[in-house]
């Protein structure tokens, strides 16, 4: 990295801002335009299925939490990484706190009826892997080098693999 560059990431939005503008603008859309295809859809089954997307999501952004607390590196991307953090569910994620942010919010539009939730999330994603993930690498890969890079060739970006 250059004298000059900031010591952080250089995300285009602060990733909170992703899935919690997300709920508000499905929240606005489905009081507008409500779809109603996740209310016609079994109850039980729904709320299991939200319920158990929810704690897994939360489940997975706690567990990315936690370890980036024992690495000794700053959650925020605000923040410079102080460490690189490649254990815990970091060894099956790169992105644990997006992965989890993502299957939470699914649950939410599951266990709430948010037939818009679903349908905003692919936008909600892509938007989150082009204005925060691929910047979030790029830091990575400057500050931490071999190592970083040695980590991305075991680990996948979002989701386990063979």
């Amino acid at each position: 990295m250059s004298e000059t560059s900031l010591d952080r990431p250089d995300v285009m939005v602060f990733p909170p801002v992703i899935p919690l503008g997300t709920l508000v603008v499905a929240g606005v859309l489905q009081w507008l335009l409500p779809i109603g295809m996740l209310a016609s859809a079994g109850s039980p089954l729904r709320l299991t299925a939200g319920i158990i997307l929810m704690l897994a999501g939360l489940l997975t952004v706690s567990a990315g939490r936690r370890a980036l607390q024992r690495g000794k590196t700053n959650i925020s991307p605000s923040l410079p990484a102080t460490a690189l953090v490649t254990d815990g569910v970091f060894a099956y994620t790169r992105n644990p706190l997006y992965v989890g942010g993502t299957f939470a919010m699914c649950g939410i539009a599951l266990l709430f009826d948010l037939d818009w939730m679903l349908l905003l999330m692919l936008p909600a994603c892509v938007l989150l892997h082009f204005a925060v993930v691929l910047p979030e690498e790029h830091y990575l890969a400057q500050k931490f080098g071999g190592d970083y890079r040695r980590y991305c060739t075991n680990v996948p970006r979002y989701f386990y693999r063979h």
